[in-house]
Order: C-alpha cells, then structure tokens, then sequence
C-alpha cells in the first residue's frame, strides 16, 4: 500500500531540488523518492553489537592465507593468460 509524505521546504531548497529533477527529466516525486531509497541504502541494517558479533564468530576460524608476498604472487599470476606455474 503506498502512503503520502508531506515535507515543508523553504524555496531554496524546493528551488534547487526542482533543478534537479529537471536536469534528469524526472517529476520532483520520482527524484525525492530516489534520493530517499539512496539515503535508505546508505544506513547500517544492523547494529554495531551485531557486526562486532559476527566479526568475533568469524575470527575463531582459522582460514587458508600465505604471506603477503605469496598473495600478491598468485593475484599478479591470475592476470597473466599463461603464465609458467
């Protein structure tokens, strides 16, 4: 179900988004909605609490890496069509 939002702008700013929109060929609605669905995108989905939570689990492991030298080696070596092993 859509809903309706209702903001107050001073004219500058109303101005300005309107210039906006013009320039993309977009109603004013159509540019506020994609600029609150990028605003949306950008906001953490999970607390900090969370992220430190899933960091902790992840670093109980220990996974398969070589030393830098030898990482850097293989990723060079995956450039090359056919490089000599």
């Amino acid at each position: 179900m859509a809903k309706r939002l209702q903001v107050i702008l001073q004219d500058p700013d109303y101005l300005e988004i309107q210039r906006m929109a013009r320039l993309r060929r977009m109603s004013i609605a159509e540019w506020v909605r994609q600029a609150l669905d990028v605003a949306r995108r950008r906001e953490p989905l999970g607390g900090i609490g969370k992220k430190l939570e899933v960091i902790r689990a992840a670093a109980k492991y220990e996974y398969p890496v070589s030393d830098i030298g030898g990482m850097l080696a293989e990723i060079e070596k995956g450039y090359l069509p056919d490089a000599p092993e």
